[in-house]
């Protein structure tokens, strides 16, 4: 999971689309992650105790990027339209 600060509305434009960036290729590593785990548990090479568990926290972690990909998006409409009302 990736450094994350709470309070992203004193970034600039490019620290947003930095962290929209970082955001979107931890996305792609987790959703790497459920198939390598998926493909696992096709295969038997894990219990199915194993991937409950492991299903779980990759839950946790997608809810987790969905919140900070909906903060970074609220926020970079929110950063247009100050621009658009100045």
């Amino acid at each position: 999971m990736l450094l994350w600060r709470e309070d992203i509305s004193t970034c600039t434009l490019e620290e947003m689309l930095g962290l929209k960036d970082e955001n979107r290729a931890w996305g792609k590593e987790l959703r790497v992650k459920n198939i390598a785990l998926v493909n696992s548990r096709l295969a038997n090479a894990i219990t199915q105790a194993d991937y409950r568990e492991d299903r779980k926290v990759g839950h946790e972690a997608a809810a987790e990027w969905q919140r900070r990909t909906n903060l970074i998006d609220a926020q970079l409409v929110a950063n247009q339209k100050l621009m658009i009302f100045r």
